[in-house]
């Protein structure tokens, strides 16, 4: 029988995924390539023949997504599947009709064939858009099952940028860990606040050997998405955090909306910052969507991890670095660091990007809508360094860091610097609460 050629489009997560669990050992299909985009230096290198299997000794190269179509020519490819998430369903589509009118078939795969089964009970944490609040949700869907007795062990979507035949399973326990597996700041961002909290988080790259491993060790499996993908796990409670900064986006963005239309709990995130109008917008939208699910309203409060830090902004010149993947495919205009610098008073925001060095230079061509804000852009120690040097050639009296880490521990700031921290705060009932001690007493 003539395998079925095919090439993957990705962004070193969800296309390593669909690959290891659809294609891996499917004697009908051969990969002939992954494509990638949204990361920096993906391309060029291969996906490792021990990952691979043996249908693929020598690996599968990965190339950029420019090449697309000299590749579906020269390999005489028949099918595309589509393989990265965060996107308006105008480019989804965009990208479905290049590939139909070079002759090959454009596929989305869906939740049966992607979703692995756990032995154990799995709560889904997902999100409408990255940046919508998911990572604060998560650390209190955990902090609520330990209160409850329950031992949480945390799973996140991937971000294999580094050597991925060492990144196949990656334990996190320790803040020693993250150096351990040499993560980036991306990495660290996720990863930390779960440490933090004495909860155990895994990733890498082959999720099902993950959740094997997690499932030793665990009563609750929690899914800790990102980049509002789908869940690599088959849930029992899938929980969507929506936006209401970025109302419509729900049902415009792939696969936000399919996490909508999953959900059994909605959690319409930032209420205390976002105007009543688009509040409105996004529950008639969702409700619309998914009429069964749970609505939960929330808050994401802003405070500085030090009060006597506020004078350091008040009326002064500030630099607002902000998480990396919220400003670049996120779209967001801006984040916790913008909010507090409104919140105490800062006089001015500097823009950087008359300062920005080399690959955050790059960063700031690709995604011009990003305005004066500093991404914290960090996927390996080269761009480290240079988030570092536009720091320091930026003009300002402060450095208001809005990520989720404490860049301090990764990168010198020689400037005054203050750090942002924000929390979910259930508004009303339903809450989180309620619904997770229903779960857990139902099993």
């Amino acid at each position: 029988m003539t395998k079925i050629n095919v090439i993957i489009m990705g962004a070193a997560g969800r296309d390593f995924h669909n690959f290891n669990v659809v294609y891996r050992n499917n004697p009908l299909y051969n990969v002939v390539a992954f494509t990638a985009t949204q990361i920096p230096n993906i391309e060029g290198r291969k996906y490792p023949a021990v990952l691979a299997g043996k249908y693929y000794p020598k690996g599968i190269p990965i190339f950029p997504e420019s090449d697309l179509l000299k590749l579906i020519k020269k390999f005489a490819v028949k099918q595309v599947i589509f393989s990265y998430s965060d996107v308006p369903f105008n480019y989804v589509m965009s990208k479905g009709a290049m590939v139909n009118a070079a002759g090959a078939s454009f596929i989305t795969l869906g939740a049966d064939e992607t979703m692995v089964k756990s032995k154990k009970p799995v709560i889904s944490v997902v999100a409408s858009r990255t940046g919508a609040g998911k990572s604060q949700t998560s650390r209190r869907v955990v902090e609520i099952l330990q209160a409850l007795g329950q031992k949480t062990v945390s799973i996140r979507h991937p971000m294999p940028y580094g050597n991925l035949a060492k990144q196949k399973v990656q334990r996190f326990a320790a803040i020693s860990d993250l150096k351990k597996h040499d993560c980036t700041i991306e990495e660290m961002e996720e990863y930390e606040p779960h440490i933090a909290r004495s909860n155990v988080i895994y990733a890498g790259v082959d999720y099902e050997a993950i959740l094997r491993e997690a499932e030793k060790e665990a009563d609750v499996i929690i899914w800790d998405g990102g980049n509002n993908d789908m869940s690599f796990y088959k849930s029992d409670l899938t929980i969507t955090v929506v936006d209401p900064h970025r109302a419509g986006h729900e049902m415009s963005y792939y696969p936000g909306r399919t996490n909508v239309l999953l959900a059994d709990v909605i959690v319409i995130n930032k209420v205390d910052s976002a105007n009543l109008q688009s509040i409105n917008e996004i529950r008639e939208n969702v409700l619309k969507a998914n009429p069964t699910a749970k609505i939960i309203e929330a808050a994401s409060p802003i405070s500085l991890e030090h009060e006597a830090d506020a004078k350091l902004l008040r009326g002064k010149r500030v630099l607002v670095v902000e998480d990396g993947p919220t400003l670049t495919h996120g779209e967001m205009k801006y984040g916790a660091g913008t909010i507090a610098a409104q919140k105490f008073e800062a006089g001015v925001i500097v823009d950087p990007r008359p300062y920005a060095v080399k690959s955050i230079k790059e960063t700031y061509a690709k995604y011009p809508g990003i305005g004066v804000l500093l991404p914290a852009m960090g996927y390996g120690k080269q761009q480290m360094k240079d988030l570092e040097a536009t720091i320091a050639k930026t003009p300002c009296d402060a450095v208001i860091i809005g990520t989720p880490i404490d860049l301090r521990r990764v990168i010198k700031i020689k400037k005054p610097a203050v750090r942002v921290s924000y929390d979910l705060q259930e508004i009303g009932k339903p809450d989180l609460t309620g619904i997770l001690t229903d779960f857990i007493y139902k099993r």
